[in-house]
């Protein structure tokens, strides 16, 4: 079945709309900051759907924006962030997977609040107090994080809270940043496609929403990029960590209210 006909047999016009809506707004926001579009997808589409659903449809937009993202300088530049960033991504990878595996098995609120304080919390005192900086040859802080990211990415879809948190710790330029999350998320999200085809939540029955996310997303990723072009490092660093700390809260509220 094509994907306008499933929208057709299964939704009314109004609920189409708001989809895409959810999705356009998405895309507007990663063009921005370079992540957070999980999030929203989330936030929004679980408002009028089940969570298991909403974390199926936001995996193709997911793939295919951060694909984009990744290429938006080069595939060069993006081979160059995968040698830079490979122990991240090994880690991350096996830590997506296990979560992913485990997604229909294990209760998610406990690890879902614990991580939305700790990401409230490394905002705050990024924009209130001194900056919490890390060097790149601090190979703990970097499994950690990756084991953090790609455990929480596996059992929720969102694995752009933790991972930003690293990169702004570790102080990285603006559009090296947006191209490292690129590929972080990119080989991420072919993780938790696989991994959730694996679990059934991804299947022949909740690929086609996912789909017709595509477009709305690529659209609004394409405008968020256009206004990320007339920030500052300062700007685009205030900009990341406020949408971060909406992240934060975002886990938070789904820990308690589901």
């Amino acid at each position: 079945m094509c994907v306008y006909d499933f929208f057709l047999n299964n939704f009314d016009p109004l609920t189409v709309i708001f989809y895409l809506i959810v999705g356009f707004t998405a895309g507007i926001i990663k063009g921005i900051v370079g992540f957070a579009m999980p999030m929203i997808l989330l936030s929004g589409m679980t408002l009028i759907m089940p969570a298991d659903a909403a974390l199926a449809a936001l995996i193709l937009p997911t793939l295919f924006s951060n694909i984009q993202q990744a290429n938006a300088q080069g595939i060069s530049s993006a081979l160059s962030s995968i040698r830079q960033f490979k122990m991240f991504l090994i880690i991350g990878a096996f830590f997506l997977l296990l979560g992913a595996l485990l997604t229909p098995f294990i209760p998610s609120k406990l690890f879902l609040g614990v991580m939305g304080c700790l990401i409230v919390s490394f905002s705050l005192l990024q924009i209130l107090g001194p900056k919490f900086q890390i060097n790149r040859s601090n190979r703990v802080a970097t499994v950690c994080f990756a084991a953090i990211s790609g455990f929480i990415g596996g059992i929720s879809g969102v694995w752009g809270p933790p991972t930003v948190a690293y990169l702004t710790a570790l102080n990285t330029e603006k559009n090296e940043q947006i191209r490292i999350q690129g590929v972080i998320y990119g080989l991420g999200a072919v993780l938790l496609l696989l991994g959730h085809m694996l679990s059934g939540i991804f299947s022949w029955e909740t690929a086609p929403l996912s789909a017709a996310l595509i477009i709305p997303t690529l659209f609004g990723v394409w405008v968020g990029t256009s206004v990320r072009g007339c920030f500052d490092q300062k700007t685009f660093g205030t900009t990341t960590l406020l949408v971060l700390l909406i992240a934060g809260g975002n886990l938070i509220r789904r820990a308690w209210l589901g």
